[in-house]
C-alpha cells in the first residue's frame, strides 16, 4: 500500500497570503507557524487569516529550549574586535534573559549560519566577547555554545502563553523544537493531551538519547539547521541515517525531514541536481514527510518550491512502487 508523504510548509512574508493559501489546497497537509519569528500578537492574527483563506491544519512549532539573539540593527564583526552582550533594551541581548546567569567565561558562543563566533572574555554587569570567527550578528538567531551545554527550560513563557492562544483557536498541533530527553516528551503531552504533537530532533544530546525518545513519542522531525551547529554539517548525513535505522522496527513511528531541501530557491525558480538527490534520498531513507522552511517563508519562489517536492515525490513512489521510471 503506497503511503502518502506529507509537505509541510513554514508561512511568512512569501507565503501568508490568500494567493498562496488557494493554491496550497490538496497540495500541503500542514501550515507551520514558527514561534521564533512571530509575536503571540502576529500568532492569532495569522491562525485568523489562515483559517478564512483554507482548512489546511496549522501547527504552531515552539521556541523551545535555545539561547536566541536580540539586536536592533545587524551587524559585522571581524575576528579580534570586542562585543559587549547585556541585559538592557536597546543593546545586543540573549534570549531568554535567564541565559545570562548561566553564561560562563571561556563559552565560546556560535551564532547563526553567518560563521560568527564569540568568546567570553569577562563577565560581570556584561558579558564580554572577543570575536573568533567573524560574521553578522542578526537579530533573532540561534546561539549554541561550543564548549559545554547548558540547562535550560523545555519551553519558554511566550511558548506557554502561545499554546493557550492555539487552544483557543482549536489548533490541533504542536511542534516542540529542542527536545533533548524523554522528560521533555513527557511534559509536552501532559500539556497537550489528545493533540498531535511533532518533536524536533536538532540537538546532538537528542540523536545520542533517540532510542529512548523514540519510546515515548510518535512524531519526529529532523531539523538539520540547528543540528548543524551542534555536531557539525558533516556528520548530518550520518546523523540523518542513524535515526531513520532506529526508526526501523517502530512501523508506526514517523520521521520528517527540514532544512536546506530547496535553498537555492529562495532566489530561483528552480533547484539544484544536489537538492534533488538529497531529496531522494531523505524518502529512500523512509521520512514520511518533507518540510519547506525559509524557502516558502521568505523565499522569492515558494509555489515552485511546493510543485518540485511534488514531483519528487511522484518520482520516487513511481520508481518504488512500479520499479520504472523511464
Amino acid at each position: 500500500m503506497k503511503k502518502k508523504i506529507k509537505i509541510i510548509c513554514t508561512l511568512g512574508p512569501s507565503s501568508l497570503n490568500s494567493d498562496f493559501l488557494k493554491f496550497a489546497n490538496k497540495k500541503i497537509s500542514l501550515l507551520r507557524l514558527n514561534l521564533s519569528h512571530l509575536n503571540l500578537k502576529s500568532l492569532t492574527q495569522s491562525i485568523k487569516f489562515v483559517k478564512r483563506y483554507t482548512k489546511i491544519p496549522i501547527c504552531i512549532d515552539t521556541e523551545g529550549a535555545q539561547i536566541r539573539t536580540k539586536i536592533k540593527k545587524e551587524k559585522f564583526y571581524k575576528i579580534g574586535q570586542k562585543v559587549k552582550i547585556t541585559n538592557a533594551k536597546g543593546n545586543i541581548n540573549l534570549y531568554p534573559h535567564s541565559v545570562y546567569e548561566k553564561i560562563k567565561k571561556n563559552d565560546v558562543l556560535n551564532i547563526g549560519f553567518s560563521n560568527l563566533k564569540l568568546k567570553v572574555i569577562s563577565k560581570k554587569n556584561k558579558i564580554l566577547c572577543n570575536v573568533l570567527s567573524s560574521g553578522k550578528f542578526e537579530n533573532n538567531k540561534g546561539v549554541h555554545l561550543e564548549n559545554r551545554s547548558i540547562k535550560l527550560n523545555y519551553l519558554t513563557k511566550k511558548d506557554f502563553e502561545a499554546i493557550q492562544i492555539g487552544k483557543k483557536y482549536k489548533i490541533k498541533n504542536y511542534a516542540l523544537s529542542f527536545t533533548n530527553s524523554t522528560a521533555d516528551i513527557v511534559n509536552f503531552n501532559n500539556l497537550l493531551k489528545n493533540k498531535n504533537k511533532i518533536y524536533k530532533i536538532e540537538t546532538s544530546r537528542a540523536v545520542k538519547n533517540f532510542k529512548l525518545i523514540l519510546k515515548k513519542g510518535d512524531q519526529f522531525l529532523i531539523d538539520r539547521g540547528d543540528l548543524s551547529k551542534d555536531i557539525e554539517i558533516e556528520n548530518i548525513p550520518i546523523a540523518q541515517r542513524k535515526l531513520f535505522k532506529l526508526k526501523r522496527k517502530y512501523q508506526n513511528k514517523k520521521i520528517f525531514v527540514a532544512t536546506n531541501l530547496l535553498e537555492s530557491m529562495l532566489e530561483n525558480n528552480y533547484p539544484t541536481r544536489g537538492e534533488a538527490n538529497d531529496i531522494y534520498n531523505s524518502l529512500e531513507m523512509g521520512a514520511e514527510g518533507l518540510v519547506l522552511a525559509a524557502e516558502t517563508a521568505i523565499g522569492k519562489h515558494p509555489k515552485d518550491a511546493v510543485i518540485f517536492l511534488q514531483k519528487m515525490i511522484k518520482s520516487f513512489k513511481k520508481n518504488k512502487y512500479k520499479n520504472k521510471i523511464f
